[in-house]
């Protein structure tokens, strides 16, 4: 999927690799709708949990636990002209100016879920 991206005032054409397990439709600056297919490669975080003491609600018990993020898996190393597509997790834990999340959430009259307008860096102003 190529998509033009803005560094140092002139246009350069790079590609998306979705490191979801989902296809996503993110909305472009002209409105238009660009749907990215899964990569096949899936970036998480290692999660640990200790677990705190249950709640009961109406005479139902839950589990309540404290996570712990961790290192990042699967998230390939910079390559010149890819933008990484990724969980906001991975990407704000990351900080990296390739690896990105999807933007704000676009929902149907239903309030389903149908795509994403543009898309979040965590990355450092100027890095």
């Amino acid at each position: 999927m190529l998509m033009a991206a803005r560094t140092n005032r002139k246009k350069t054409q790079m590609k998306f690799q979705n490191l979801t397990p989902h296809s996503l439709a993110i909305e472009s600056k002209d409105g238009r709708i660009i749907t990215v297919p899964p990569s096949g490669i899936v970036a998480r975080l290692a999660v640990t949990r200790e677990a705190r003491p249950v709640f009961v609600v109406n005479g139902d018990v839950f589990c309540v636990s404290r996570p712990t993020l961790g290192a990042i898996t699967g998230l390939p190393n910079p390559e010149k002209g890819m933008l990484f597509v990724c969980s906001a997790l991975v990407a704000e834990q990351a900080k990296r100016t390739d690896v990105v999340s999807v933007g704000e959430l676009l929902r149907d009259a239903n309030g389903a879920v149908v795509g994403a307008r543009g898309l979040c860096s965590y990355a450092e102003a100027g890095s």
